[in-house]
């Protein structure tokens, strides 16, 4: 890849993360069983990128936004950043990989599904461990929450934003494939 085209991807990779950072800042909806849970479709554009770009590129969305997110969005700055990055991180390297092998509707609906069903089953492992030590909330507690709050809420998140992601993705990928 030479120079310019380089500078082009860079760009286009920052692109992605403004657009994913307005898109935090524009809208978030509580969810009514946890208010500490929130909607956000700023993994749509993370998505995207590592369905253009690959899990590397996605993966690296990811992380810039995390931190950002973290730091202007305040108050959980490491609980809300680990949570964040693990949750979508790991749906950019499963749809970036399989994604970058076989570049087909078909593949993109089962790395999206593979990548909703991930995150889910991850989250809930990392609520017991990571919500404890930062939140102070009993096992028992967190353990409870799992099939009422915590399981629902991570297959709508990443359910939703990757409905929208499967939708406009291919008119989004034009633009992103250009000057490449």
């Amino acid at each position: 890849m030479n120079t310019s085209n380089s500078t082009i991807k860079l760009a286009k990779l920052a692109m992605m993360t403004a657009i994913s950072l307005v898109l935090v800042m524009l809208i978030r909806i509580p969810f009514p069983l946890a208010s500490f849970l929130v909607y956000d479709p700023a993994d749509i554009p993370i998505y995207i990128t590592a369905f253009a770009f690959g899990p590397v590129e996605g993966l690296l969305v990811t992380f810039i936004v995390c931190i950002i997110q973290a730091v202007m969005l305040g108050g959980d700055l490491f609980y809300g950043f680990i949570m964040h990055f693990v949750a979508t991180g790991i749906v950019a390297v499963a749809i970036g990989i399989m994604y970058k092998k076989n570049k087909s509707r078909r593949t993109a609906v089962i790395a999206l599904a593979i990548g909703v069903t991930l995150t889910t089953a991850v989250m809930c492992v990392m609520n017991l461990i990571v919500t404890p030590h930062y939140m102070g909330a009993p096992v028992s507690v967190v353990i409870a929450m799992l099939p009422t709050a915590i399981i629902p809420f991570n297959l709508l998140k990443a359910g939703v934003n990757s409905l929208i992601t499967f939708l406009v993705y291919k008119h989004i990928s034009r633009f992103l494939h250009d000057n490449q």
